[in-house]
């Protein structure tokens, strides 16, 4: 199934972002040439992308963010917004 959706994924030209774990690396090894090249990783990329993780997990402190009590995207658009201001206003 993996192998199903990593295919998909490179046909619509999203590159791979998550470093290759170390049990994934020793299957692939232990299958010698048709277990593939490495895919390849982005350093740069992956920090980026962590970076946004935390902040949407952050946001996710804010009750009505998490259960989404607004009805509207606009309105759920204001109230993180609202709830980005104190964590900028943290980490600076």
């Amino acid at each position: 199934m993996a192998r199903g959706f990593r295919a998909y994924l490179h046909r619509l030209g999203i590159v791979h972002t998550i470093p290759e774990t170390t049990d994934q690396r020793r299957h692939r090894h232990n299958r010698g040439r048709p277990g593939g090249r490495p895919p390849a990783f982005d350093r740069q990329l992956y920090h980026r992308r962590n970076i946004v993780e935390r902040c949407f997990n952050r946001l996710k402190g804010f009750r009505d963010i998490a259960t989404r009590y607004e009805k509207t995207a606009t309105s759920y658009e204001a109230a993180v917004t609202l709830a980005s201001l104190p964590l900028r206003a943290r980490s600076a």
